[in-house]
């Protein structure tokens, strides 16, 4: 009887962990697809303004004017219900996610970057994390992104979103916000 009872804990652990794992796919898709129908808005006058640039702001209280990556991905995230990222700044979205790679690498007992992961890059001059946004496509030494406040040639302080390539050695790290 017990190895029944035991056999059962087995397969109900087993559909449990099937069925959280399809919802965080279906999540990320989501995400994706939000992410993926903000490609082409641009700020109206070039000064981190506009109305969908002014509605990304907002979300984390900031006003016209401000850099607004950060918010970009922060509003992705609340379009899909993940209410845990929510910051105008780099630093602290970065702080409110799980961070799986940094160094050039996945961290110890934690799973590759996937789309809806969220990328940052270290700027120097800054001494921080200063510009972000989402993984689309995690390659061996390319790295998919759609991103906000960026432009073609990947300046962290840009005119719209964007779909872009970057060298994977650009990364500084990726958090996920993803169960």
């Amino acid at each position: 009887m017990a190895t029944n009872k035991n056999l059962l804990v087995g397969v109900l652990w087993l559909i449990c962990s099937i069925s959280s794992a399809q919802q965080s796919y279906q999540l990320r898709d989501n995400i994706q697809k939000t992410y993926n129908s903000q490609i082409g808005v641009r700020e109206l006058t070039g000064k981190n303004d506009g109305p969908q640039v002014e509605k990304y702001l907002s979300y984390v209280w900031l006003k016209k004017g401000q850099p607004w990556c950060a918010a970009f991905v922060s509003w992705t995230f609340y379009q899909n219900g993940v209410k845990k990222a929510r910051s105008g700044g780099c630093v602290g979205l970065m702080e409110q996610g799980i961070v799986i790679y940094k160094g050039a690498k996945v961290l110890p007992n934690k799973a590759p970057p996937l789309h809806g992961d969220v990328f940052f890059i270290w700027y120097a001059n800054k001494n921080r994390v200063a510009h972000t946004g989402f993984i689309d496509e995690w390659g061996d030494d390319i790295v998919t992104t759609v991103e906000g406040n960026t432009n073609s040639a990947g300046s962290r302080e840009g005119d719209g979103v964007y779909r872009k390539k970057r060298l994977k050695r650009q990364v500084y790290a990726v958090a996920t916000y993803i169960n």
